[in-house]
């Protein structure tokens, strides 16, 4: 997902969802007024450097959707803090938007509720079928078995982002491809107020994205076969050590970043200030906070050993953002004329390359715009050795919990302690009681 997201409290999710399940529904004019049937609502996710730019690159093409089918649509850019909470709280109130942006990893617990509309084969050929998207992107759209609760928009992966500078002054060749050389290149430049890797403790969700990768490579799911939590197996007790080591044991991530919230880690990584940073399409970003192009460098995310591909050589989660539309909107057909545009062709092309991800439209994704190196990087990540996060209900519980988790051994590490796996465990455990508690 773009922007990594700070998730919800878990109680606030757990009590929603209990409720939206019974209730569901939105209103398509935000708030129960009577307007007209020509006009939209849309809530769309902060995916550039900040909700002011979101609406400069947004507000020209809904003008240009108005100016094509007469259909007003009034924008609101949702700060990603604050997005799912808005999103549970309009599936029990009926007071949301028509047509919505979601994290793609929000995909099956939103689904759950019944308050957005399924795409079943006939609203999908009102947007040109299923075979106009890419597989992977489709994989992240809700449960398996169930019509998709949401059609992909943007997609993205994970890289490693470099800086070049620092690299060379600490007389390294080029990005480390495994975690020990990672880790030894992160203690070479760790030194004078100058960092190896760049963090973000306190986001849940940044958390879990990187905790999944890892535990994918130590053969870990975190939830079983029939979508139950599984949170302290041998494998998930070592993906959130190893990363919180990276902090805690290897030094090469600074204390500080036990506190970091979201896009703190890229502020510091375009100051100079770290060397190396985990992060999804960030090139727009980086453009905005100063950086040439030419300053940094893309490679994979490091595996443990060998070369990125399938099991436990993956290293991204399936990342990006879903297009919704919720069920009761009073303007279906302009809801799905709206979400047409935006999956078509020459708007998929448009925002994805301002954006810098990837267009999940198979058709667009032949533009030379998205033949950028970092943009290959992205792709060749989705196409060979990205894993969807688990398409169950109670992901989005998942990420709170278990991101709380990450985030409260990040504080021990920051305040100097070494957490040991019994505490990497315990910290586990109570997640997963809190999952059971619901």
């Amino acid at each position: 997902m773009r922007r990594i997201r700070a998730a919800a409290s878990g109680a606030v999710v757990v009590s929603l969802l209990t409720a939206a399940t019974a209730c569901g529904g939105g209103s398509s004019t935000g708030g129960g007024s009577n307007e007209s049937p020509k006009t939209l609502t849309y809530w769309a996710s902060n995916q550039g450097p900040s909700i002011e730019a979101d609406k400069k690159i947004l507000q020209p093409e809904l003008d240009k959707f108005e100016k094509k089918t007469g259909i007003k649509v009034k924008l609101e850019v949702v700060p990603w803090s604050d997005l799912l909470t808005r999103i549970m709280t309009a599936t029990t109130s009926g007071q949301g938007p028509d047509v919505l942006n979601i994290g793609n990893t929000w995909s099956a617990s939103l689904q759950a509720t019944g308050a957005l509309l399924p795409w079943d084969e006939k609203n999908l050929a009102k947007i040109g079928g299923r075979d106009r998207f890419v597989e992977s992107a489709l994989g992240s759209t809700g449960a398996e078995g169930q019509d998709p609760a949401a059609v992909p928009l943007y997609s993205m992966a994970y890289a490693l982002y470099y800086n070049k500078k620092m690299f060379a002054d600490a007389g390294i060749e080029g990005p480390p491809a495994t975690w020990d050389e990672l880790v030894a290149t992160g203690k070479k430049i760790s030194k004078d107020d100058k960092w190896g890797l760049g963090a973000e403790g306190s986001n849940l969700s940044n958390n879990i994205h990187q905790v999944f990768v890892l535990g994918k490579q130590h053969g870990a799911d975190f939830f079983d076969a029939q979508g139950k939590a599984d949170f302290t197996s041998d494998g998930a007790v070592k993906a959130v050590k190893q990363y919180v080591d990276l902090m805690a044991a290897d030094k090469v991530v600074a204390p500080g970043n036990a506190e970091y919230a979201q896009n703190q880690s890229l502020s510091d990584f375009s100051k100079g200030k770290t060397a190396m940073v985990l992060w999804q399409a960030a090139a727009t970003t980086f453009k905005a906070q100063g950086m040439k192009d030419e300053d940094w460098g893309v490679a994979p995310v490091p595996v443990q050993s060998g070369t990125p591909g399938q099991d436990t050589s993956v290293n991204s989660m399936v990342a990006g953002i879903n297009m919704a539309v919720f069920k009761n909107t009073r303007n279906l057909d302009g809801a799905l004329e709206f979400v047409k545009f935006m999956t078509s062709d020459e708007e998929q092309k448009h925002l994805c390359s301002t954006y810098g991800s990837i267009p999940p439209v198979k058709a667009a994704q032949s533009d030379p715009a998205f033949d950028r190196p970092e943009l290959k990087v992205l792709r060749d990540t989705l196409a060979t050795s990205a894993a969807p996060l688990p398409q169950v209900p109670d992901e989005s519980q998942f990420e709170t919990a278990v991101g709380t988790a990450v985030k409260n051994l990040f504080a021990q590490a920051a305040s100097g302690k070494q957490p040991t796996e019994a505490d990497v465990e315990a910290e586990l455990t109570k997640a997963q009681q809190q999952m059971a508690g619901q």
